[in-house]
């Protein structure tokens, strides 16, 4: 199996570092799940949306989550999750303590060339 890049060259993750009450991890992890794989989720629909996100949880605090994705352009992700925030309120987010579901914005400067992963896998 070839490798791929976690993200390319040019393109940017949005990155989301929270905490979740501790008494509702599987709450959340199930409620998180239905919206951003239902029909309604406005992210999946958007032509800026490169890789789909990751929900990551830390090892070591199972309250600390992580949620990634690769986009084309952050303006367009920002109008999105401002639809989510005020219009459509997925259920997840009151299981998410204090203000901390927004995202961090990171520009993807350097990214391995397909040519050299094709070498390692080889």
């Amino acid at each position: 199996m070839a490798l791929v890049p976690l993200a390319s060259e040019g393109n940017f993750l949005h990155i989301y570092d929270f905490i979740v009450d501790a008494n509702h991890i599987d709450e959340f992890v199930a409620l998180f799940n239905e919206f951003d794989y239902g029909d309604n989720n406005p992210m999946h629909k958007s032509w800026a949306q490169v890789k789909d996100g990751v929900l990551c949880q830390d090892v070591k605090d199972p309250t600390h989550f992580w949620l990634i994705a690769e986009w084309k352009d952050i303006e367009e992700h920002a109008r999105i999750r401002k639809i989510l925030a005020e219009e459509l309120k997925p259920a997840f987010i009151k299981h998410i303590k204090g203000s901390g579901f927004i995202p961090h914005y990171a520009k993807v400067i350097s990214s391995t060339p397909q040519h050299l992963l094709d070498k390692s896998s080889a």
